[in-house]
């Protein structure tokens, strides 16, 4: 009796089993087939507006401020420093003494060279009274033999002693002008000992002090005595990466931000793109490549100069933030610069975060065809990405593709795929770049209301 009573128990266990299982597996079956269950769920999402707006293009750089005009002065000579009559920071004209080396040593070549030209003008006399001396005789020869007078050979040594003397003079003068040669560059290198200004401008840079010794160029690299700068025309030089710059051009308009002056932008333009790319970290994984962009300032700093044409230049729409009081540009401050590219007025636009990708090829295999190839063409297998962004449609999820253009901080240029008014998908982000689908049922998200107690 007991026997049989466990036997029914372990049937009875087999059985609720076996339903349970069956119960998961149609379950399981009812929700892969989306016959339950799915066509009812409803995603909640944020929901915006195509609109027509003004879109420009933003490159953003960072670097240092720098004069656009600098030149850097190192002595011709070497020597003692027995004159600096500037101070870092001093303005000075063209023409005006900056610095004087000891000139004892290039005095004393200067007379030793002028002696060796007065013994080469002697020593050029001096051949020059031979040859006279030599012709006189060749003439008195010359008539001899044509009388019979003297054999050949006593003429032809009279004719070789006027040729030899006539060469002798020759090479004298030849002499005298090497000294006046050893003698002006003797007077040059005198000369060099004082150095005057370049240009007219500013002492940014003075590396030495009075009483120190330097090095001229004419040796090696040289010391670098200071640098005079227009401190009025100053510029930003920027890296702009490979995958930006070709985006920039010469004469494009900026808005330039100096650290030290947080509050105020400035305007600027692109006046040089370098050719050559600046690589950092060659051969590693973090190599990096860029290429160096001078912004110039237009507006006024450092001194008053003339900025006519800067307003005709920039566009104020673009440069919101106009400068009042002059600024006080030093070299090597820092400053971030947003270059504008590329202007759309009157663009049909949407969010940038409106915009997605999908897969074509995963969703025609999805619903059982090939990828389409009226636009372009996939293998089955291969991923066929394009940009799409869902429209609120009937209460449904309709995906559009898009073609985008250019963009900004914020939004998106739309050339074709959608039109002023509809209302697109803008969130959640999770939502929208991965489990949204066409055809989804969608409402938009209520926003809370803040109400005020009284």
């Amino acid at each position: 009796m007991a026997k049989k009573k466990k036997n029914a128990t372990k049937r009875i266990l087999f059985i609720v089993g076996a339903l349970i299982i069956l119960i998961v597996v149609v379950g399981v079956t009812v929700k892969a087939t989306g016959i339950l269950g799915s066509s009812d769920k409803t995603v909640e999402v944020e929901i915006g507006s195509v609109e027509i707006r003004t879109v420009t293009q933003v490159v953003t750089a960072s670097g240092k401020i720098q004069p656009e005009i600098q030149v850097k002065i190192s002595p011709d000579v070497s020597g003692e420093i027995v004159a600096l009559p500037i101070a870092e920071g001093d303005k000075v004209k063209r023409g005006q003494l900056l610095a004087r080396i000891k000139p004892d040593f290039y005095q004393a070549q200067v007379d030793q060279a002028d002696a060796s030209v007065l013994q080469a003008k002697a020593a050029e006399a001096q051949r020059r009274a031979d040859m006279l001396q030599a012709d006189s005789d060749h003439k008195r020869q010359t008539a001899l033999y044509n009388s019979g007078a003297i054999s050949i050979s006593a003429f032809e040594t009279s004719e070789n002693r006027f040729e030899a003397a006539k060469s002798s003079l020759e090479s004298a003068e030849y002499n005298v002008l090497i000294a006046a040669a050893r003698l002006k560059e003797s007077k040059e290198n005198l000369s060099k000992t004082s150095i005057y200004a370049p240009i007219d401008g500013t002492i940014s840079v003075l590396n030495v002090e009075l009483g120190e010794r330097v090095v001229g160029t004419t040796q090696m690299t040289g010391t670098e005595m200071m640098r005079v700068a227009k401190l009025d025309l100053m510029e930003l030089e920027v890296d702009v990466n490979e995958n930006d710059v070709v985006n920039v051009a010469v004469g494009d308009t900026a808005s330039v931000d100096v650290d030290a002056y947080p509050s105020r932008l400035f305007k600027g333009v692109v006046t040089e793109i370098a050719n050559s790319a600046r690589v950092q970290g060659q051969g590693t994984q973090e190599q990096i490549t860029n290429f160096l962009v001078k912004i110039r300032i237009l507006d006024p700093h450092n001194m008053s100069f003339d900025k006519s044409g800067a307003d005709d230049i920039v566009n104020n729409n673009e440069v919101p933030v106009s400068s009042t009081l002059m600024p006080n540009f030093r070299p090597g401050m820092s400053g971030t610069v947003d270059v504008f590219t590329h202007t759309v007025t009157g663009a049909t636009a949407v969010p940038i975060q409106a915009v997605t990708v999908r897969d074509f090829t995963k969703l025609k295999k999805a619903q059982g065809g090939t990828a389409d190839d009226s636009t372009r063409t996939a293998k089955i297998g291969d991923e066929d990405l394009r940009r799409v962004v869902f429209i609120l449609e009937d209460g449904k999820a309709k995906m559009v593709e898009v073609e985008t253009g250019i963009s900004d901080a914020t939004h998106y240029v739309i050339i074709s795929g959608v039109s002023v008014g509809d209302k697109v998908v803008l969130g959640p982000y999770r939502v929208i770049s991965a489990t949204l689908k066409p055809n989804d049922a969608i409402v938009e998200q209520k926003r809370p209301s803040f109400a005020t107690e009284r």
